[in-house]
């Protein structure tokens, strides 16, 4: 089938110059998940209906699968539909989605495109407590649809109606080019309305059908930061959820935010307020600690990240331990068994097997050998002001407090530096380095003292 998208609406209410369809949800625009969505179906032709911010709608969610069509004025979603026409596939039938209904599932879409197949015109409809602002199905004495009719059109009793159109519709595309070229802007809002179109299939004979979501949370819309909001929230518990159902402890499924993909072996655990974005990986018996934030990450099995831990583009093996307060950035590689404590930083190093650094350090663009000790307020060097530049570290090297290492440096295997030393020159191996100093005491020296006012 073609699938169309339509994407060109302002948003007025999000008051934002962001077009609303890339407003995000889960850390990716909404229009981002309903392409996602589509491509599970096997769309011959996939089109994005665009039009305000069209160039950043582009940019945003532009792939070779995906086709752009432009709706210069917005004058209704039959308007919009029929932009896309020139792009589609005439022999096979159209689904037209909304790119601000971003969490509509593919089974619901194939369970109305099973239902209208080739020659149907499929309607996804919803019974809702309140159909306040929604087009009511009207249906005759049978319970067939005789037609959709608006909010602002609807009469007293057409207002009573609850079930509702979600806009969602599948299409015979021969037969809605011709309906679409006959519609009218004759409503209140003077727009041509895709609805209208159900009309024009009843009187070309053509069988209307209906299928539900297995959910309403399906059909919702995005109109304000508000609903934004909701949506978000209904989207981060479906996901909470699914982890339970994994067998992920979550201490609170309410505190947990996931934007992207977070994939967790047996014995999960994570505590509350933590945040994974991008392509996340747990292995078997990891635990998070609270407040942690972990972007594009792997992490071994038995590893332990206790709290305010930041992760970004790092990766950590078997048996680590992690935080609190320790941060990964991208390129870190933590061997087995690496200890990375609270207020160290790593960035672009690798740290060896059973290696430590367990307090206030900060290791950048290094290779650590195993066995390492780093002692506190030990610094790597790495940046002359214009240049990266690397740091070596042999196995089973002791590295006393507040040393820094000025690289470019090697230090060989079986090292042990003095703390309070600067290693500007290579070290051999099993050697003792340090910076002489003398020492002197005052017997007789007197503290000053505040005078009084």
């Amino acid at each position: 089938m073609n699938i169309v998208i339509l994407a060109a609406g302002m948003g007025k209410r999000m008051r934002s110059a962001l077009p609303k369809v890339l407003h995000p949800l889960a850390g990716r625009p909404l229009l981002a998940h309903v392409i996602d969505t589509a491509r599970t179906l096997s769309p011959t032709r996939l089109v994005v209906v665009v039009g305000h911010g069209a160039e950043k709608v582009r940019e945003a969610v532009g792939a070779p699968d995906v086709q752009f069509a432009v709706q210069e004025q917005q004058l209704g979603t039959g308007h919009a539909v029929q932009q896309a026409l020139p792009l589609l596939v005439s022999s096979v039938p159209t689904l037209v989605l909304y790119g601000d209904v971003p969490l509509t599932r593919a089974s619901t879409l194939k369970r109305l495109l099973d239902a209208a197949g080739t020659e149907r015109y499929g309607v996804l409809t919803v019974a809702v407590d309140d159909p306040t602002g929604y087009g009511r199905i009207v249906r005759d004495a049978g319970g067939a649809v005789r037609k959709i009719v608006e909010q602002k059109d609807a009469s007293e009793a057409e207002r009573r109606i609850t079930e509702i159109n979600t806009g969602i519709v599948v299409s015979p595309t021969r037969t809605l080019e011709q309906w679409l070229a006959s519609l009218k802007n004759d409503n209140a809002q003077g727009e041509f309305y895709l609805t209208d179109v159900v009309e024009r299939a009843i009187e070309a004979g053509v069988e209307v059908v209906t299928a539900q979501p297995d959910a309403e949370w399906e059909t919702l819309g995005v109109n304000s930061k508000v609903q934004l909001a909701e949506l978000e929230r209904i989207h981060q518990r479906n996901v909470a959820y699914a982890l339970l159902d994994a067998g992920v402890t979550l201490a609170d499924p309410a505190r947990i935010d996931v934007r992207g993909t977070l994939e967790c072996g047996a014995d999960v655990t994570i505590d509350v307020n933590c945040v994974f974005e991008g392509r996340v990986t747990l292995g078997d018996n990891v635990s998070i600690g609270p407040n942690c934030v972990i972007r594009d990450a792997s992490i071994g099995a038995g590893t332990r990240v206790d709290a305010y831990t930041h992760i970004e583009g790092g990766t950590a093996g078997a048996n680590v331990v992690l935080g609190p307060y320790a941060r990964l950035r991208p390129g870190a590689v933590l061997g087995d068994e690496a200890h990375v404590g609270n207020f160290v930083e790593v960035k672009n190093a690798v740290m060896g097997r059973g290696s430590k650094a367990n307090h206030l350090t900060y290791i950048g663009d290094s290779d650590i050998g195993a066995r390492v000790n780093v002692g506190a307020g030990t610094i790597t060097c790495n940046y002359d002001g214009a240049n990266k530049h690397r740091t070596v570290i042999g196995d089973d090297v002791f590295i006393g407090s507040d040393t820094q290492l000025v690289a470019p440096v090697r230090v060989g295997r079986g090292v042990t530096i003095a703390a309070g030393t600067t290693v500007w020159k290579d070290v051999g191996e099993g050697e003792l380095v340090l910076n002489e100093k003398r020492q002197v005491s005052k017997t007789d020296y007197i503290r000053p003292t505040k005078k009084k006012v």
